[in-house]
Parts: structure tokens; C-alpha cells; sequence
């Protein structure tokens, strides 16, 4: 039987799992031939949902986070949703300090929210999540129960969560040939004319 598929990354999920793993050669990554390489013969990729936050620059990681979201967001049938970055003070509870620490806000509900709404307007007939975060575990428990469809949990390396392997159809782990396989071209050419190439430390 033919099966719609889309794709929702949380990308921060993703790339700290690659960093974790020590594969930053890995980080160039293109999101929807990953999930392509992912689908079964009788299923077919419809998009792709990729979820992150621009992190505050300036700096090398900002600079090459830029450029990554630059490449995606030519990239056909895959749509980059944006929370924000916060920086908050928190104190020291002995010395009474304040250190700004900045932190990633929103990710998780969007992808709540569009996962959800995909679901019930008939958007997909199967849905492919990359992520460990088990705060997830409630939406993707509603898109089962409710609208019908068929959810699975792709865990990125060093990832995992008992919350998503229950509440999903199935789940997995991506295999460090798949992400190999998945990569985008050194060099991309927007159709601006802007000539984009991978970060150096991600060679």
C-alpha cells in the first residue's frame, strides 16, 4: 500500500547527538535524503519539517550554523521552522553570581504543533521523527491515537527515550552509513548567486 511520509527533524537533538558521537564530519547534512534513505519501497517522502534555533553570534559556530541554514533553505521540499535562542542569568547558589547561560526555547512545541496539525488536515499517511527528546512523547501519542496515523521514531546517534519508543509505532536507530550517505554537496550555489561551501571543521 502506498504511504505519504513527512519528515520532522529537531535538529539541535540531531546535531549534538552527532557531536556527541564525535562525527562533525557528519554535520553537513541534508535532512531530506536522510529521511529518503530512511522510507520503505511503498513509501514516498512528501517533506520535510527541520526544527532549530539560530544561535547568538557572533562567532565560528554561529558563522557555520548560517551557513547550514543557508543551504536548507533552498533545498526543495524541506521547510526550516525557527525558535530563538534566550539568554537568562542564573545565579550561583554559593557565591551568588549571575552568568548569562543561553539555551534553546520553543523547538519542541513547534514541532508538536505542526506534527499535530499535519495529522489531522491528512497531511501524511506516516510520519518519520528524528529526535530523543521525550517531551515529545505526548503529541506523538495524540497523532497515533487520534488521527489514525502511523508514527515512528528515528533516534539519532547517542539518543534515546523510553517515552518515544512508547508512545511511536516503531522506532529505530539512524546508523552512522545512513547520515554518511546523506550529505549535501561541498559547494552549493543558491539561487541567488551566493556560493555556499561546507565549514571546515565539518570536512
Amino acid at each position: 500500500m502506498h504511504q505519504r511520509v513527512m519528515g520532522y527533524i529537531d535538529g539541535f537533538n540531531l546535531y549534538f547527538g552527532l557531536r556527541d558521537s564525535g562525527w562533525e564530519r557528519l554535520l553537513w547534512l541534508d535532512p531530506v535524503l536522510l529521511i529518503e534513505k530512511l522510507l520503505k519501497p511503498h513509501q514516498e517522502l512528501i517533506g520535510v519539517r527541520y526544527f532549530t534555533a539560530r544561535l547568538s553570534g557572533p562567532g565560528p559556530k554561529w558563522e557555520q550554523q548560517g551557513i547550514f541554514l543557508d543551504a536548507l533553505s533552498g533545498r526543495d521540499r524541506c521547510t526550516l521552522h525557527l525558535g530563538q535562542y534566550q539568554t537568562e542569568l542564573r545565579r550561583c547558589s554559593r557565591c551568588r553570581l549571575e552568568t548569562p547561560v543561553s539555551s534553546e526555547k520553543m523547538t519542541d512545541v513547534k514541532i508538536a504543533t505542526e506534527m499535530l496539525a499535519d495529522g489531522f488536515q491528512g497531511a501524511f499517511d506516516s510520519a518519520i521523527l528524528v529526535s530523543g527528546d521525550g517531551d515529545l512523547a505526548p503529541a506523538l501519542r495524540k497523532v497515533r491515537d487520534l488521527s489514525g496515523k502511523r508514527t515512528i521514531v528515528a533516534f539519532p546517534p547517542k539518543r534515546s527515550s523510553g517515552l518515544l519508543k512508547t508512545a511511536a509505532h516503531a522506532w529505530f536507530h539512524i546508523g552512522r552509513d545512513k547520515l554518511a550517505a546523506s550529505q549535501l554537496p561541498d559547494q552549493i550555489v543558491t539561487a541567488a548567486g551566493v556560493v555556499l561551501e561546507r565549514p571546515t571543521d565539518w570536512r
